[in-house]
C-alpha cells in the first residue's frame, strides 16, 4: 500500500481530522490536530493491513517567526510540529504524520504545549519523547517517565527553540 493509499484510508475513517500534504521533494504526509492523534495512532498499529508497528523516530521542529514571516514570504503562524515517521515491518509500507502545537499552552510564554503520549503504543516513543521534550519542549501527557534525556535536569530552557538563548554561564562555567 503508498502512502496516497494509506491516507485516503485514514480520510474515510476519521474524516477532516487528516489533512494530506506535500513537501517540496514531493514526499507525502498526513496531518491530524493533537486531539485525535492516538485515535489515529492506534488505528495505523492496530489495522490489520496497515499494521505499523514500528515508530522509527518523532521529531520536533520550531516554525518560530522571522524576518521572513514580516516580509510576507511564509504563510503561517509561529508553531511547533511533531513529525512521527512510522512503519510497517511486515508490509513495508511508511508514513509521515504531522500535528501542529501552538509554542505555547494558552499562548502564555514559558508554558509548554502537550501532546498526548504514544509510549503505549510503542515503546521506542519514551525515548523520542523525552528528547522532544528535552530540546524542543513538549510535555507528554501520559508518558511514564519524561523527564530530560540529553541536558542536565536543571538546565533552563529548550535548546532547538529558534528563539533559545545560550546561557553565558552554567554552574559558574563561562561559556565561549
Amino acid at each position: 500500500m503508498n502512502t496516497e493509499q494509506i491516507i485516503e484510508r485514514l480520510q474515510q475513517r476519521f474524516g477532516d481530522a487528516i489533512v494530506a500534504g506535500h513537501g517540496p521533494a514531493g514526499d507525502t504526509w498526513a496531518a491530524t490536530p493533537v486531539d485525535a492523534l492516538l485515535d489515529v495512532c492506534r488505528y495505523l498499529r492496530d489495522e490489520p493491513d496497515l499494521g505499523m508497528d514500528f515508530l522509527n523516530c518523532i521529531s520536533g521542529v520550531d516554525y518560530c517567526a522571522s524576518a521572513d514571516r514580516k516580509t510576507g514570504k511564509v504563510d503561517w503562524e509561529p508553531h511547533l510540529e511533531l513529525v512521527y515517521h512510522l512503519m510497517s515491518l511486515c508490509y513495508k509500507h511508511r508514513l509521515t504524520l504531522k500535528v501542529l502545537l501552538p509554542r505555547w499552552k494558552d499562548d502564555q510564554e514559558g508554558e509548554l504545549p502537550e501532546a498526548p503520549s504514544v509510549a503505549g503504543l510503542w515503546r521506542t516513543a519514551e525515548w523520542h519523547e523525552r528528547e522532544v521534550f528535552d530540546l524542543c519542549g513538549v510535555r507528554f501527557t501520559g508518558h511514564p517517565d519524561l523527564r530530560r534525556i540529553l541536558c542536565p535536569e536543571d538546565w533552563v530552557g529548550y535548546p532547538l527553540r529558534k528563539d533559545y538563548e545560550m546561557p553565558q554561564q552554567y554552574h559558574n562555567i563561562r561559556g565561549q
